[in-house]
C-alpha cells in the first residue's frame, strides 16, 4: 500500500462511524452480513483472528467487495498474525493490546493499524511508535468519561471505544471524543444471522450510523 492508500483508508473508517467487530463469525454467512451492514450504512468490518479460518474469511470479503466496504483483521496479537492478514487481504489491523510488533508489521506495509489501550501512557506509546488511532478497551469498563478525560490532554490522538459500545451510548462516546465506534454483538446479532434474518442486521447497522451521524452533527 502507499501512503496515500493508507490515509484514504483510514478515511474510509472515519466514513463509516462504526468498525462492526465480527467475532465468531460463520463462513458461510459472512458475506451476507457484511452485505447486510453496508446497506444499513456500516462499510467497515474487523474480522478477528481468532475466528477459525480467519484468513480465509478476510481474503473472501476482501474479495468480495470494492470500495464499498473496507475489511480488517481484529484481535492480532503479533506481527506474524498480522503480516498475514495484510497478504490475506486486510486493509486494517487492530489489536486488543499494543503490541509493537503489529504496529511495525504494518508500518513496513504502509497499513493502517490501531493497538488496543487503557491509559494515557498506552495510547502516547502506541502513537510513538507509529498507530494511526487507538483503540480504546474495553470501553464498557471505562465508560464515555475515560475516553473524554483522556481526550483532554490527549486531544490529538484518535480514539475508537470497543466492548460494550451499543446504540444506547454510542452517541455518549462521540461526543467525549471518539473518531469511530467499534461495536460487537450489539451491532451483529448472532440469532439473527443464524435465522438467515439479514433485514435485521441491516436495521440495527442503520440506527447506529444514524447515532453517529447524529452525535456528530451536534
Amino acid at each position: 500500500m502507499s501512503s496515500s492508500d493508507r490515509q484514504r483508508n483510514l478515511e474510509r473508517i472515519v466514513d463509516s462511524g462504526v468498525v462492526a467487530v465480527m467475532r465468531g463469525a460463520d463462513a458461510d454467512s459472512l458475506i451476507e452480513t457484511a452485505e447486510a451492514l453496508e446497506r444499513g450504512g456500516v462499510s467497515a468490518i474487523e474480522i478477528t483472528a481468532d475466528n477459525p479460518g480467519a484468513m480465509e474469511m478476510i481474503r473472501d470479503v476482501s474479495g468480495a467487495f470494492g470500495d464499498e466496504v473496507i475489511v480488517g483483521a481484529g484481535t492480532v496479537l503479533d506481527g506474524a498474525t498480522a503480516r498475514n492478514a495484510l497478504l490475506a487481504g486486510a486493509e486494517f489491523v487492530v489489536g486488543p493490546n499494543f503490541e509493537p510488533t503489529v504496529v511495525e508489521t504494518c508500518n513496513r506495509y504502509n497499513a493502517v493499524v490501531a493497538p488496543g489501550i487503557m491509559t494515557p501512557t498506552e495510547a502516547v506509546r502506541a502513537m510513538e511508535a507509529g498507530s494511526d488511532f487507538v483503540k480504546v478497551f474495553p470501553a464498557s469498563t471505562l465508560g464515555p468519561g475515560h475516553l473524554k478525560s483522556m481526550k483532554g490532554p490527549l486531544g490529538q490522538i484518535p480514539m475508537m471505544p470497543t466492548g460494550g459500545v451499543d446504540v444506547d451510548n454510542a452517541a455518549e462516546f462521540i461526543d467525549a471524543g471518539a473518531m469511530v465506534v467499534g461495536a460487537g454483538s450489539a451491532l451483529v446479532d448472532g440469532d439473527a444471522v443464524a435465522e438467515g434474518d439479514f433485514e435485521a442486521i441491516t436495521e440495527q447497522a442503520r440506527r447506529f450510523s444514524e447515532v453517529i451521524d447524529e452525535a456528530r452533527d451536534s
